[in-house]
């Protein structure tokens, strides 16, 4: 008989819909020795607990964080809430023992991120941030090819992280609020592609060598209905907001829209960065291109079944760009556990694939490809808190100066 560990969820909304069907579909499609138990839910002050629970699959609900972390029946913590909520319960997760997985970016300051990756450290329990881009199947193929060294020595790094749906009708919404996200698209975007080029390449960042942040919506119409986090209202929320939310009433914009920076790498490669939610015709364009001395890789979330090889070992008269579609599993990373070749996988997918290697680590086993921990976490906030320096002294900033 499998053995079992029950999941609290602290938090609900998009991140928690998306968790909450990770946990329950692991279990159908890996079959892991440890097996998740959709044990409780907590929802915030306004989250509908008991329907969320109901259509989720959750056993039990909660309205104390504290006490239903604390509880003996609970064995991983799993944190979705908005970013200022994310080092609280965090914290107290692996004070009292617990494995604890979060969401990211890893906390709303830097200050935060660095105490959750001491909290873990003093602890010894295992953590993980969803940097769930990492279970891409094209993305883990990425990492095993530049860990074989098909791709030479890295030179240059391009990443972008493109959104559109943040356009002036979006009203109000807790990513919009410094105090409630920490930042906006960079946060929000810059942490996935800075994770996911220091998982591909296996490089680390030394200097921001220029940066640009701005704020094109300086003010958000405030609507009665809960808005979220913005990303993904409903139809009758924009009706709601464009007919005037009830009220003509608005407030501050308190983070970026759009934040840009270049990088030198540890082995002198150099790179750039660009996070934006307005750029129109981009709904969810997220990649990288790494070019080596012997070849290149190009990912784009929006083809996430697809990764784009340059391999510049060949005879010159037979160079080009190779389509891999990357769904066959016995060569390509977790899809031998869901469908047939060239059976598209989805967003959905990162998530249970993440799921299962955590539940690999908490059985002493090995992940498919590497877990992100607190401490990985808080060094892609130090990358970022950089460039918001970079950006607001307009000035070259080493590393190595941002604790």
């Amino acid at each position: 008989m499998a053995k079992t560990i029950n999941v609290a969820l602290i938090g609900q909304g998009f991140m928690g819909r998306s968790h909450s069907n990770a946990w329950g579909q692991v279990n159908r499609f890996f079959k892991p020795e440890l097996q998740s138990v959709l044990h409780t839910v907590y929802g915030m002050k306004g989250e509908p607990t008991p329907e969320f629970a109901k259509t989720w699959g959750w056993l039990h609900t909660s309205d104390n964080w504290e006490t239903l972390i604390k509880s003996p029946e609970i064995g991983l913590v799993d944190i979705v809430t908005p970013n200022f909520m994310h080092a609280p319960p965090a914290k107290a997760a692996v004070a009292a023992g617990k494995p604890c997985a979060c969401e990211k970016p890893i906390a709303s300051t830097l200050d935060e991120a660095r105490e959750m990756a001491e909290a873990a450290a003093r602890a010894k329990v295992p953590t993980f941030v969803w940097f769930c881009y990492r279970r891409t199947p094209a993305v883990a193929l990425a990492h095993q090819m530049v860990k074989s060294g098909k791709l030479g020595e890295i030179r240059h790094i391009r990443a972008s992280y493109l959104q559109d749906w943040a356009d002036d009708s979006v009203p109000m919404a807790w990513r919009f609020k410094k105090e409630s996200a920490g930042s906006g698209a960079h946060g929000d975007l810059n942490a996935h592609i800075v994770d996911m080029t220091r998982f591909v390449s296996g490089l680390e960042v030394e200097e921001i060598c220029g940066a640009m942040a701005t704020t094109f919506v300086k003010k958000r119409r405030i609507i009665e209905q809960d808005s979220g986090g913005g990303i993904q209202l409903s139809d009758e929320q924009m009706r709601y907001a464009k007919a005037g939310g009830g009220a003509e009433q608005f407030g501050d914009v308190t983070v970026d829209d759009a934040v840009s920076f270049i990088v030198r790498y540890n082995n002198g490669a150099m790179g750039t960065y660009e996070a934006a939610r307005q750029a129109t015709g981009n709904q969810n364009a997220n990649g990288f291109e790494i070019n080596g001395t012997k070849g290149s890789v190009k990912f784009n979330f929006e083809r996430m079944n697809t990764l784009e090889y340059y391999d510049a070992t060949q005879p010159r008269a037979y160079q080009g760009w190779t389509t891999i579609m990357c769904t066959h599993g016995g060569d390509h990373p977790y899809v031998a556990n869901y469908w047939p070749d060239a059976h598209l996988i989805g967003y959905e997918h990162g998530f249970t694939s993440m799921a299962y290697d955590i539940l690999q680590v908490l059985n002493g086993k090995e992940p498919t490809v590497p877990l992100p921990d607190f401490n990985e976490g808080y060094q892609t906030a130090r990358i970022l808190e950089a460039a918001l320096i970079a950006a607001s002294e307009k000035r070259w900033v080493l590393l190595d100066s941002v604790k």
